[in-house]
């Protein structure tokens, strides 16, 4: 599997009938990607349609907009920068009472960890606090084994203007660009990133993401299996970090 970069707004919103949430779907196996599925949703003011998860677990993430939530087992308020965990099994509705459009990325994590509790989660990115990466990046994890979620971790990057020296994961990655203007180096290609785009990053591919500022960028990440976002490791095989040790031991247990 290679990796995969693609500008949301490129892909077909679809809407079925009167739902009030329309859907794109960004990233998923027909690109390789069989861990995650990546969607936007954009529900207007109204009353969706029931969604399901299926034998998935997914993780929301509210970019901008406010609403209630309705799941199975009771509702949650939905507003900017808070993220959903729902379970499999489970369905959904967004109840949008306006002014504004509810926007949110989506991803479905297929074959989720049988350790997942039963109840629907909310977890609010103001309440968690802000952790070190490298080259002078941060991160503020949302879900992750020790909040509610063993099968992903779900975070917030904040990228400062540059970019890190080229490295690689263990893990496998989603990737929703949130703020910001850069550029995408991985496969040997430079591809333009900005609000709106998506990656696919698959484990062990060399890549670096620029920022080309002029201020911070920002990014939402999901990966499989849940660990650390600082976890990287140079082209030689050289820990980038103590949590990418870390990480490598816990993988080979």
């Amino acid at each position: 599997m290679s990796g995969v970069v693609r500008d949301c707004e490129q892909v077909p919103e679809r809407r079925a009938g009167n739902d009030s949430a329309a859907v794109r779907e960004v990233i998923d196996a027909r690109d390789g990607c069989e861990l995650f599925t990546l969607r936007t949703v954009r529900a207007v003011v109204g009353h969706s349609i029931a969604r399901e998860t299926g034998a998935a677990e997914e993780l929301l993430f509210v970019v901008s907009g406010r609403g209630t939530l309705v799941a199975s087992d009771g509702e949650q308020q939905l507003e900017p920068e808070t993220g959903v965990l729902l379970r499999s099994g489970d369905h959904y509705e967004i109840v949008n009472e306006g002014p504004a459009d509810i926007y949110c990325v989506a991803v479905a994590l297929h074959q989720p960890d049988e350790r997942s509790r039963a109840a629907t989660a909310l977890s609010r990115l103001g309440d968690r606090v802000a952790q070190s990466a490298t080259a002078d990046r941060e991160f503020r994890i949302v879900f992750d084994a020790d909040n509610d979620c063993p099968s992903a971790t779900q975070f917030v990057g904040y990228i400062p203007v540059g970019a890190a020296p080229a490295h690689y994961h263990l893990y496998d990655e989603v990737i929703y660009v949130l703020d910001g203007n850069g550029v995408m180096h991985m496969g040997g290609k430079q591809t333009p990133l900005r609000a709106g785009s998506a990656i696919s990053l698959p484990a062990r591919e060399i890549h670096t993401l620029e920022n080309s500022g002029p201020g911070v960028m920002r990014v939402l990440g999901v990966f499989r299996p849940a660990g650390s976002p600082a976890a990287a490791f140079y082209p030689d095989g050289t820990p980038a970090s103590t949590g990418a040790t870390q990480q490598a031991q816990a993988l080979t247990t």
